[in-house]
């Protein structure tokens, strides 16, 4: 079992900045893939970004260019710098963790944390 922490949520204006953390609780987190997913009331959950264990990163259309994936194998934590953060990006954002075995898929979730951006 792989707990997920996410932190760095919060209120941000029109055309500010955060960065959220996702820090994992495996010796294996080399392993996994990682990704970042959001939710807000009017949509369903959508994938913002991920990354491969191999370091290749991917985003949604409407993230390309203003965020930021990123892991550190050390720390045992994926961030997503976030930047020119518009009111369409208000949800709550998710750390996603997967990997597949020979058997089995694993997937693990966060809580979520909040970013509200609003003037």
């Amino acid at each position: 079992q792989v707990q997920l922490v996410e932190s760095g949520g919060g209120w941000v204006q029109p055309g500010g900045s955060l960065s959220l953390s996702c820090a994992a609780s495996t010796s294996d987190f080399w392993l996994y893939d990682f990704a970042w997913y959001r939710q807000s009331p009017e949509k369903q959950r959508e994938l913002v970004a991920n990354i491969t264990r191999s370091y290749l990163p991917k985003y949604a259309d409407s993230v390309k260019g203003r965020f930021t994936i990123s892991r550190d194998k050390a720390k045992r934590t994926v961030y997503l710098q976030m930047a020119s953060l518009q009111s369409e990006d208000t949800a709550v954002y998710y750390c996603n963790a997967k990997v597949q075995t020979e058997t089995d898929l694993h997937d693990y979730w966060g809580q979520g944390t909040q970013v509200i951006v609003s003037a």
